[in-house]
């Protein structure tokens, strides 16, 4: 593994140099490895591990016609590589959880009696495996229990692939019952197109990704848009004026800035008036938001979030509410003006029939 120095803290991780391709296909070569869950990062894993060259099978309820009919679409074949949850269970050597955190509750007990020795649990989240207490999922001791955990959405895995890149994610052993656990843990992770991979725990990979998503990744990135969109309208600014000022600019310029270089080269290479006012105000901003994000900490820390969670989203008619939510973000005013000024992206033609082509449309995060 090579040590990094990440700003004065040297790390230890896994690149594609030291850990290749070929090394991975060595490590999984005897491997049935069953992906449970064709939803959100399912389909992303199970195709760049198949277009890697690893043998991959597929675990679906069939009462989710929907993920089923879209397995058999990426080419998964009834009764070949593609099985009922047991089916596929039984069939594999490394089974890989990636149904949606609220549901694992209800699909364990189907997993649980086929993890015999020597068998490995894979989870690209430790919310099933830390928060046991709330979803029963309790292993025995001789099966290896690991995790690789993308930092992107099952869309941008399959993106990045697809485009000779990678996501960079996370990886951890929590059980090692057969001394093998950490080169499947780390060949899989070479298998689904990671960039590269640093090392974490199960309870700081749950914890960090649960903060994230509440907080700069999603949340707090959509409760800020809203509120500098709505001061520039009450103000008399247009919808486009407002949007493009608060979304466009941001996801088109800037934060492929910060991106290649860092914020301070992206403040660097914008105009004098705009360093100057992003320097004055951040401080502002962080000390208005910093203790927003010390309860949240906390919450998550207590299972405060996990347990919401479980209890939100696990309902029979928690699609419905959610289609409900989502929809009245979807017609408001500030996200009715991005659709228009997508639209009109000279791009977004060739972007389309991209998507048409490789078969790869938005989809939410994990």
């Amino acid at each position: 593994m090579a040590k990094i120095d990440f700003g004065g803290v040297v790390e230890t991780v896994v690149t594609r140099k030291e850990y290749p391709l070929k090394r991975a296909q060595k490590v999984l070569k005897n491997e049935v490895i069953a992906i449970i869950g064709y939803g959100v990062q399912g389909p992303a894993q199970s195709l760049n591990m198949r277009d890697n060259g690893i043998n991959v099978i597929i675990g679906q309820d069939k009462r989710f016609a929907n993920d089923w009919k879209r397995a058999v679409k990426d080419g998964f074949k009834p009764g070949v590589s593609l099985f009922d949850i047991e089916e596929a269970c039984d069939k594999a050597t490394i089974v890989m959880m990636l149904v949606n955190d609220a549901a694992i509750k209800q699909v364990w007990p189907r997993v649980a009696p086929f993890m015999t020795a020597g068998k490995a649990l894979y989870f690209s989240h430790g919310f099933g495996f830390v928060y046991n207490k709330l979803t029963g999922v309790k292993p025995s001791e001789d099966v290896d229990v690991i995790l690789v955990a993308p930092k992107g959405s099952g869309t941008s895995v399959r993106r990045n692939f697809l485009a000779g890149v990678g996501i960079n994610s996370s990886f951890a052993v929590a059980q090692d019952a057969t001394g093998k656990a950490l080169d499947r843990t780390k060949a899989i992770g070479i298998g689904v197109g990671s960039g590269y991979l640093f090392p974490t725990t199960f309870e700081h990979e749950v914890t960090s990704d649960l903060v994230g998503e509440r907080g700069v990744l999603m949340g707090a990135l959509a409760g800020i848009m809203e509120a500098q969109y709505e001061v520039l309208r009450t103000n008399g600014h247009s919808p486009s004026e407002a949007f493009n000022e608060t979304v466009e600019e941001l996801t088109q310029s800037l934060i492929r800035l910060v991106d290649e270089n860092g914020m301070d080269w992206m403040y660097s290479n914008c105009s004098a008036t705009a360093q100057r006012g992003a320097l004055d105000w951040k401080p502002k901003f962080k000390k208005a938001t910093l203790p927003v994000f010390k309860d949240l900490y906390k919450a998550v820390k207590t299972q405060a979030e996990a347990k919401h969670v479980i209890k939100v989203c696990g309902t029979d008619d928690y699609k419905q509410k959610l289609d409900a939510e989502l929809k009245v973000m979807r017609d408001s005013e500030m996200w009715t003006a991005g659709a228009a000024v997508r639209a009109l992206r000279p791009h977004e033609k060739a972007k389309a029939g991209a998507e048409k082509a490789t078969g790869v449309k938005g989809r939410g995060a994990n």
